[in-house]
């Protein structure tokens, strides 16, 4: 069974460790803060960087303006905030001073779905990256481990153009080691396995490797990729996954009729139709509790993968 290691420290204090490499090399790189320097960890990069930290008050829509206004000028801005203000509240600002003026801006928003927590509905965002997708030649990322951030920061700078990247802020699970290459717009294999492909990301993929040494144990070999990247969307490995194995399972912390799994569904019904299962929020509202509690609570654990990729299984058979 593969093992994970939690991380000493939260994914923000990796996050501001590699905004501040970043920018010790990068003059050109600037972050952006809707008043939450300390929550999302950033007073260090404050303190070193203090002409290039911008807290723009609570007031979302406008910290974008300013984050769009700067690319226009040449810089390279990050600016953060909770997840639900970036991307429902300041929406508009997103796809008109952003996107479609093509500028240059990353946005990273926190606490994803139920990683949100005891900040309840108002703060839980299902429905994030689906926004996002849905904006024009915009860059869509979810990280699974800090290991994983540390090298995404930097191709989000080198590569020009809006970006969107959801990030949990506390502690998650090691899933990738130290060294790990990634490339923005190609899955990670994390699990081999021939019967069915588990597609998954964020804090769901140690969830799915946990469901693939249980289903080990019952003769079903589970393959399982980390699909950081929702778009672009690797669609050769969908394809491959959909041919090699002959059934797809996805998992997200995320509503699934806007998220990972209706953009895998996309792909599969073009290319190579096969049995399918979505693990995923299912058209809710959040709520609040504890990261296990929501998690079982919306169907979100191991033992729920494991339950859809039987399934998925005995659809293969039956098709068979």
């Amino acid at each position: 069974m593969m093992q994970f290691q939690i991380k000493e420290k939260d994914m923000r204090e990796s996050y501001c460790e590699a905004m501040m490499e970043l920018a010790g090399r990068c003059p050109e790189v600037v972050a952006l803060d809707a008043d939450l320097m300390a929550a999302m960890g950033m007073k260090p990069f404050a303190e070193r960087f203090p002409d290039r930290m911008i807290d723009c008050g609570i007031q979302e829509a406008n910290m974008v303006g300013v984050a769009c206004g700067m690319s226009a000028a040449g810089k390279i801005p990050f600016a953060h905030t909770f997840a639900p203000f970036l991307t429902r509240r300041a929406c508009d600002q997103v796809f008109l001073s952003g996107a479609y003026a093509r500028q240059n801006v990353k946005l990273v928003g926190s606490d994803p779905g139920i990683t949100a927590q005891l900040n309840g509905g108002t703060h839980m965002p299902f429905e994030d990256m689906g926004i996002m997708r849905a904006i024009p030649e915009m860059t869509v990322l979810e990280p699974t481990d800090s290991v994983m951030l540390k090298a995404l920061i930097p191709q989000l700078a080198e590569q020009y153009g809006m970006a969107y990247l959801r990030l949990v802020r506390k502690a998650v699970k090691r899933v990738h080691p130290e060294g790990t290459r990634f490339t923005i717009g190609k899955a990670v294999t994390v699990c081999e396995g021939q019967d069915v492909t588990v597609i998954v990301s964020g804090f769901c993929v140690s969830e799915a490797a946990e469901a693939a040494a249980m289903l080990a144990g019952e003769g079903i070999s589970v393959r399982v990729l980390d699909m950081f990247t929702w778009k672009p969307l690797d669609e050769d490995a969908v394809l491959a996954a959909a041919r090699e194995t002959g059934a797809v399972v996805t998992a997200e912390n995320h509503n699934v009729m806007s998220g990972l799994g209706a953009a895998v569904a996309s792909v599969l019904a073009k290319g190579c139709p096969a049995p399918m299962e979505m693990v995923g929020v299912q058209d809710r509202f959040g709520e609040v509790g504890k990261l296990d509690e929501l998690a079982e609570h919306f169907g979100l654990t191991a033992r729920h993968i494991a339950d859809a990729v039987r399934l998925a299984v005995v659809r293969k058979g039956r098709q068979g």
